[in-house]
């Protein structure tokens, strides 16, 4: 075996945990955090950008140019996966953030329709498609990073991942709240929405240069790159990216539906604001102390109890929590509906990042995550409270979205029970 050079001495020294989990997560936190903002402030952007006669246009345009980001995502994944692949995790990762501010900084800048007429709502789409494909290539890369780093902790390292997310959920939850409670209607209309998207700016330089004195893992450099990581997918690995995108669907779809709580809670079951905030702020704390003990109990127990434990509950339980909050809609009943959806989320996304991970040999693990990651995420996340809103509305049933998040269910359990082939433990 040879030995190290002077100049790999750095790359293959010991990684310090806790600054390679912020170097990773940082991006992650900052992807979603911009993503919950928009979700929970979407009545307030639909008034900026997207004003018509009809509330429900408005509400339909501002939804649909939340989920159209989601589709240049795809895009992002392949160009930054495959970046990451053959040159390396970590100009991936700065690559993606600085993206990432760039598309933030648009949206806390735009004059508002009012003022700059239909350049308005083009520039704030283009923002969004900017974070779109930025947030493309980071879970692959970061989550790559991570288990590389730390391969023998894969399953409580990797479920910072989406610990991280719970976080962001918990403090956009926490300045809608504050918002709500500190600004009048008028004021959050005209300007205090901006506030949080101001504040995920700042994350963005400090992010960048953690970023940039971290490591890349020893055993990417060891590894013989491939000179077309998506030849090597789209030929050989086909069947393993259908399986880390199943794998993938229900967590995204609750994901997106705590993000749409405020638009359900104030729209269909017409409670406040505030109770709609309050709800969202303790799914984040649920989701941001349970996944990573979630992902500890996994490395004693495995994986997959715990991931066929949540799926079980999901699909048994969600048509009831739903029915009794219709029929029922307070805050109380609120709360209790999105603390259940959070906790079986937490249980079940604790385990999926190194679940993916593992699925994917080095050479292809960047491309392959981040490419089944964002089709999952932009099929049946990116574009969940569009379609809860037209099944709502079609329907004109208040329970549709248990509809949903029980197919997708099913979707995920068939692709658990296939990958249990796959991997060894």
């Amino acid at each position: 075996m040879s030995t190290l050079t002077s100049a790999q001495t750095p790359v293959a020294a010991a990684p310090n945990l806790c600054k390679t989990l912020f170097a990773t997560c940082v991006g992650n936190a900052l992807e979603w955090f911009d993503i919950a903002v928009y979700g929970f402030f979407a009545t307030y952007i639909a008034h900026a950008f997207f004003p018509t006669q009809d509330p429900a246009v408005s509400m339909l345009l501002t939804f649909g140019s939340f989920g159209v980001s989601f589709l240049i995502r795809p895009l992002g994944a392949i160009v930054l996966g495959d970046y990451a692949d053959r040159v390396g995790r970590k100009k991936a990762l700065m690559l993606s953030i600085t993206l990432m501010m760039v598309g933030g900084c648009m949206i806390v800048v735009m004059p508002s329709y009012g003022t700059i007429g239909l350049v308005a709502p083009v520039l704030i789409l283009l923002a969004r498609l900017i974070q779109g494909f930025s947030a493309g290539g980071e879970f692959g890369s970061s989550t790559a990073f991570l288990v590389e780093h730390f391969p023998h902790r894969r399953a409580f390292i990797a479920s910072w991942q989406f610990a991280t997310q719970g976080a962001s959920t918990l403090l956009a939850s926490a300045f809608g709240l504050g918002l709500t409670h500190w600004l009048s209607e008028t004021q959050i209309q005209e300007w205090g929405w901006r506030i949080p998207f101001a504040f995920g700016l700042l994350i963005g330089p400090v992010g960048l240069y953690i970023r940039r004195h971290v490591h890349e893992p020893a055993s990417f450099i060891a590894q013989e790159k491939s000179h077309s990581p998506l030849r090597l997918l789209a030929g050989k690995q086909k069947s393993l990216l259908l399986l880390a995108m199943g794998l993938m669907v229900i967590s995204t779809g609750i994901n997106y539906m705590l993000n749409y709580v405020p638009t359900y809670a104030t729209k269909s079951l017409h409670l406040s604001g505030t109770a709609a905030f309050s709800a969202t702020l303790l799914a984040g704390v649920i989701l941001t102390v349970v996944t990573p003990l979630m992902g500890l109990w996994a490395e004693k127990i495995g994986r997959r109890p715990l991931m066929w434990t949540s799926l079980g509950l999901l699909i048994l339980t969600i048509y009831p929590a739903f029915l009794l909050v219709v029929n029922h809609p307070t805050s109380g009943m609120l709360l209790l509906l999105v603390g259940w959806m959070a906790l079986l989320k937490s249980i079940y996304f604790s385990t999926v990042p190194s679940m993916m991970a593992d699925l994917f040999p080095v050479n292809t693990r960047a491309s392959g995550m981040a490419i089944s990651y964002n089709v999952a995420v932009t099929i049946f996340g990116g574009f969940a409270p569009l379609i809860c809103t037209l099944l709502i509305a079609s329907t004109g049933s208040s329970l549709a979205p248990s509809y949903y998040l029980m197919a997708l269910a099913l979707v995920s359990g068939w692709s658990l029970f296939k990958s249990q082939f796959r991997l060894q433990h």
